[in-house]
């Protein structure tokens, strides 16, 4: 017997226990008479095995009631469990729909807007492509490595981010890459540095041309509140998925996440099975930081304390690189406070 919250599902066994109790029949000669196994037929009687067409047959001769009644009855019994079961991954995955930020991917066109609890759980299976929502966590996820603000969720998966991700997949879905290539990558990052003095209208498609020579794909999507998310990266089939969001929507923000993430590629954290650590983070932070502003130029640069705007700029086109981006390195070591020579950074619309 199966329940959920409306529906009882009944097995034909329990018509069969009945039809003994009338005929004071013991269910080891019951399995005599009908020429079964006691186990089968126990089995029969708790639900746990199909009543067969077969044993329909059987069930007319000995109690004469039709085989049809039997099958019938099995049939009924048999759509009666699939509603209760489906009754209860209903209330299962309405539960668990909660965790997921579904009013904020609305506003982002992720998925249909409605006030329905079951239409919102449909809505969501068929955006993360599963049959129920249950299955996300046994599911997993890639290996994800990632750079946010701050550890905040508490739960052993964390719904946000695979809402996140499963967007980067969807946008990665169309886009051509050739074979990973590390090599090449690590090549490149010389000509995507100079990129950051660029508009986005400019600069975003010769990222993508250069990413996906390369075995990458990048896509750009909007943060999700609760995430502290600032980009991502993570193996999906045969390439290599970078999403970024820009939060703040400022220039260095976006570059220094962007090459934390390029850190974690070519460091191979993303394919490592344990995961990530907080040294494997510190080294992304520290591949990013070095690779946006040399080491010791940023060195010989602070060593004279001079921090106005002129020697900001004049300093940017020293190495080649948006003005902004050392603005923000700047207020970040403390060397100036985070409201001064904002003019110099830029604001990135890129969703």
């Amino acid at each position: 017997m199966i329940r959920s919250r409306t529906i009882i599902a009944i097995p034909p066994g329990e018509t069969i226990r009945e039809q003994l109790e009338i005929r004071k029949m013991t269910q080891k000669e019951f399995a005599v008479r009908i020429d079964m196994s006691e186990k089968h037929i126990s089995q029969l009687i708790n639900g746990e095995v199909r009543l067969m067409p077969e044993v329909a047959r059987r069930l007319e001769d000995i109690f004469g009631i039709s085989a049809t009644f039997w099958n019938n009855l099995e049939a009924y019994y048999q759509e009666r469990v699939i509603q209760a079961q489906e009754e209860n991954d209903m209330d299962t995955d309405i539960e668990l729909a909660r965790k997921v930020p579904y009013a904020e991917i609305v506003k982002l066109g992720w998925v249909a807007a409605t006030r329905n609890a079951v239409e919102r759980v449909k809505n969501l299976r068929r955006y993360f492509e599963v049959a129920r929502l249950k299955v996300l966590k046994k599911l997993g996820m890639p290996r994800v490595a990632y750079r946010k603000l701050s550890k905040n969720n508490n739960d052993d998966f964390d719904y946000v981010l695979a809402t996140w991700v499963q967007k980067a997949r969807l946008l990665s879905r169309d886009i051509e890459v050739s074979p990973i290539n590390f090599q090449k990558l690590s090549s490149y990052i010389p000509k995507i540095r100079q990129l950051t003095t660029e508009a986005p209208e400019i600069f975003c498609p010769k990222l993508e041309s250069m990413l996906a020579e390369c075995g990458i794909a990048i896509v750009f999507l909007a943060h999700l509140k609760g995430s502290f998310l600032h980009g991502a990266s993570f193996i999906d089939g045969k390439k290599i998925i970078i999403g970024l969001t820009v939060r703040g929507s400022y220039a260095d923000k976006f570059w220094f996440s962007f090459f934390h993430e390029l850190g974690h590629i070519l460091n191979g954290h993303i394919t490592k099975p344990e995961g990530l650590t907080d040294e494997d983070e510190k080294n992304a932070d520290k591949f990013a930081r070095d690779v946006l502003i040399p080491p010791e130029e940023y060195e010989r640069f602070i060593a004279d304390n001079d921090f106005s705007l002129d020697t900001v700029k004049n300093f940017a086109d020293k190495i080649g690189i948006d003005a902004g981006i050392i603005v923000g390195r700047l207020q970040k070591d403390a060397k100036i406070n985070f409201n001064q020579l904002n003019e110099l950074k830029q604001s990135y619309q890129l969703q």
